[in-house]
């Protein structure tokens, strides 16, 4: 199979949910097939053409949070209306609702359209783009030949809202375990003496919650003086909101701000935190989450259903949006190292068993074929 991925911003991941999903099934599928990605330039290094057997396609974007995504998206679709794919996979809802152009001009070109996440629940949006992700989440779910939901509940989402059917293909996680923990002097952490937040730092993710609940705990003594709260990202096009979780930190010498992290450094921050906490207010199927399960990280969840179902019965959950339960929850968590390490360990297997890059590659792999099948049929 030819194969083209539109929509991510690029490879190799530097961030982004979306970009690892790609990564991670690119590279593996670059095994046995021709496999393009398309990159923005504002992402990818230019003199990058090829990543582990994945060939790159370097286009430009209009570099602006509501832009960027659609006029790279845009020009992709141009160019690949001029390539013999056998599958275009658009990635996320907003790409997608381009993916007619190739339905209508490139009849013999398969479509699969990846429903990552209900974007328009996102914080980071004005209205306008909310209304069009609302079009996108019809569009990933209507217009290609098949549409593969990362999540149970994405699936059960489509056809509720949109009478459509998709496939499940969980991601995988991608962080490994270290015992190495050198780098972690760098921010002044210290092995099991740290909370960890892992993700792009916009509002829906909640962390404002979790800098008010981990100073409520430090002033009113309920845990340790010496425990530090990680912050691993940075701004997704919410500057303003960096800024404002910054000044919610200002003085506090304990509140750490990494920036983005990946590769060895992230590997050392996920392996060697105490907990992960993810406080969102909205989710896909959180690759971070994931990651910090696969590394043997017991996770700390706001309890909505894309949260509760990968952490099941290997991991703890909080009232979304409810600050004052954080923090009773990770002071009762801190008191109980043992369960916590109990947790740490399901999580692990869980995700050994469950949640598996080979396996997804494999599954994303035949949902290729039934969409070049279903051509064939139409034909």
């Amino acid at each position: 199979m030819k194969i083209a991925f539109i929509g991510q911003k690029g490879i190799p991941m530097r961030s982004g949910g979306v970009e690892n999903r790609v990564e991670e099934l690119s590279v593996r599928l670059a095994k046995k097939h021709e496999v393009f990605v398309y990159v923005r330039n504002n992402y990818t290094d230019k003199n990058l053409h090829e990543y582990k057997g994945v060939k790159l396609i370097h286009l430009p974007s209009i570099s602006t949070k509501n832009l960027d995504a659609i006029s790279h998206t845009f020009l992709a679709t141009m160019h690949a209306l001029f390539q013999n794919y056998d599958i275009i996979n658009y990635q996320a809802p907003g790409p997608s609702t381009l993916a007619w152009i190739i339905r209508l001009f490139k009849r013999k070109t398969a479509v699969v359209g990846t429903f990552n996440s209900i974007d328009c629940m996102h914080k980071k949006w004005g209205w306008f783009a909310r209304k069009y992700l609302q079009f996108g989440e019809y569009a990933v779910s209507k217009f290609p030949n098949k549409t593969i939901a990362v999540t149970p509940i994405i699936k059960e989402y489509m056809k509720e809202k949109f009478a459509a059917e998709g496939t499940v293909v969980l991601n995988g996680a991608g962080v490994e375990y270290t015992e190495a923990d050198n780098l972690l002097a760098e921010w002044g952490l210290q092995k099991k003496k740290y909370f960890i937040y892992v993700g792009r730092l916009v509002r829906h993710k909640g962390v404002h919650y979790l800098i008010e609940a981990f100073q409520k705990l430090i002033v009113e003594k309920k845990i340790p003086a010496d425990m530090k709260l990680a912050i691993v990202g940075d701004s997704a096009y919410t500057d303003e909101y960096v800024a404002s979780l910054k000044a919610m930190s200002a003085g506090w010498d304990n509140i750490i701000f990494t920036g983005t992290q990946f590769g060895e450094k992230l590997k050392q921050l996920f392996s060697h935190a105490y907990l992960f906490v993810q406080p969102s207010e909205a989710e896909g199927l959180s690759m971070a989450l994931l990651d910090a399960m696969g590394c043997g990280l017991a996770p700390l969840v706001s309890d909505i259903k894309e949260n509760l179902d990968p952490t099941a019965d290997c991991g703890f959950a909080f009232k979304n949006m409810d600050v004052i339960d954080l923090a009773d929850k990770m002071q009762y968590l801190v008191e109980n190292p043992q369960m916590v390490e109990a947790r740490a360990l399901l999580a692990k297997k869980n995700m050994n068993e469950k949640y598996n890059w080979d396996k997804s590659a494999e599954e994303t792999e035949a949902v290729y074929q039934e969409a070049i099948n279903s051509k064939l049929n139409i034909a």
